[in-house]
C-alpha cells in the first residue's frame, strides 16, 4: 500500500509518498480501505516533531493522521461487518491515517452519517469525539454557561453542537467574518475575537462561565473565563496550574479508543443535521505537502482533506 510518511521531523516538505506492505485483518478486526484521512492541526504537531515524546522512543518511520474513512474490504473471523460497508474511524500515529489501508478492531469503526460523503465523514471522528469526551468530563448541567474560544474552528464547532443538544448557553467568540458561522453551530451569545476572550466572557457573565472547553488552546489566558469553582477541559497538554478551586480536566483521545459507541452517537447527530461537516479542500494524498503548507498558513474554516484513489 502507499502512505504519506515522514523519516525526519520538520516542514511540510518532509513529508514522502512511501511503499509499506498491505496489513491483513485478523480475528476480530477489520481492513479498511481509506478513501479520506482529515488534515488536523495535530498532524503538523506531529511532523514538526513537537509531539516526539507522544511514542516514548522515536520511531523509524511516522505516518500521521487521525481520522479516516473509507470502505470495509476485508474482515477477521467473528466480525460482523459486512463487505462494502462505508465506515469512518479514528488511529494514531505513528501508524497513523495517512494510509491506503487501516487495519482496525471491529468495534473501533461505525457507520459514516447517512448522506454525506467520505470526505465529510472523515472530518468528524478525531474532533468530535474530542468534543463529546470534554463535554464528559465537564458535566455541565442544562442552564449552565459554557465558553468556547476557538469556535470558528471544526473542534469549536462540534463543540458547541454537541452543547446545544445537552441544553447548555453558549458564550463563543469569532472574527466578524466568522460570526455567522458560530451562530449557525448553535452559540447563544458570540463575542469579538480579540486577545482577551477571558474579559470578552467577563463582560456577559461578571462571575464567569461554568466551564469552558480550551478549542483554541489559550491555555492559561483563558482561565479567568471561568468562574471560582468551575471546569475547564483541556485536550492538548495544559502548561499552568489552575486557581480558585477550579478542576482542570487535561485528556487526549487515545486513551478513549476504541471509542466505536461515541462515534455511533456522533454519527446519529451529523444524520440529524446537528452537526455541520465542513470539508475545507481536497488534496489528492500525493500532495500532503501542499495540503500541510495550507494547514500552516492557518484560518481554514472547515477541514482539508487527503483523498486516496479508488
Amino acid at each position: 500500500m502507499r502512505a504519506v510518511g515522514i523519516k525526519e521531523f520538520g516542514g511540510p516538505e518532509v513529508l514522502r509518498v512511501i511503499d509499506l506492505p498491505d496489513p491483513e485483518a485478523g480475528p476480530g478486526e477489520v481492513r479498511v480501505r481509506v478513501h479520506a484521512a482529515a488534515v488536523n492541526p495535530a498532524d503538523a504537531f506531529v511532523r514538526s516533531g513537537s509531539w516526539r515524546d507522544f511514542w516514548g522512543p522515536r520511531p523509524d518511520l511516522v505516518v500521521p493522521g487521525l481520522d479516516f474513512a473509507g470502505v470495509i474490504d476485508q474482515v477477521g473471523d467473528g466480525v460482523g461487518w459486512t463487505l462494502g460497508a462505508e465506515v469512518m474511524g479514528v488511529v494514531v500515529p505513528p501508524r497513523g491515517a495517512y494510509a491506503e489501508y487501516q487495519v482496525v478492531p471491529a468495534n473501533a469503526v461505525v457507520r459514516i452519517p447517512a448522506g454525506t460523503s467520505l470526505a465529510q465523514a472523515a472530518t468528524l471522528p478525531m474532533n468530535g469525539l474530542t468534543a463529546r469526551i470534554a463535554l464528559d468530563l465537564l458535566a455541565l448541567q442544562p442552564g449552565q454557561i459554557l465558553a468556547v474560544p476557538g469556535a470558528a474552528g471544526v473542534l469549536g464547532g462540534y463543540t458547541i453542537g454537541l452543547a446545544k443538544q445537552a441544553g447548555l448557553v453558549v458564550i463563543a467568540d469569532a472574527k466578524p467574518q466568522d460570526e455567522q458561522r458560530v451562530r449557525n453551530a448553535g452559540a447563544d451569545i458570540v463575542v469579538p475575537r480579540t486577545d482577551d476572550f477571558a474579559a470578552r466572557v467577563r463582560e456577559i457573565v461578571s462571575t464567569g462561565a461554568d466551564g469552558l472547553v480550551d478549542a483554541a488552546n489559550l491555555q492559561r489566558p483563558a482561565l479567568n473565563a471561568v468562574r471560582d469553582g468551575g471546569r475547564f477541559a483541556a485536550s492538548r497538554q495544559p502548561t499552568f496550574e489552575t486557581e480558585r478551586d477550579i478542576t482542570l480536566f487535561e485528556f487526549t483521545v487515545r486513551d478513549y479508543l476504541p471509542g466505536g459507541y461515541r462515534l455511533d452517537d456522533l454519527r446519529v447527530l451529523a444524520e440529524e443535521k446537528k452537526l455541520n461537516l465542513d470539508v475545507a479542500a481536497i488534496y489528492p494524498m500525493d500532495q500532503a505537502t501542499l495540503a500541510h503548507q495550507h494547514l500552516d498558513q492557518g484560518g481554514i474554516r472547515g477541514r482539508l482533506i487527503l483523498e486516496f484513489a479508488s
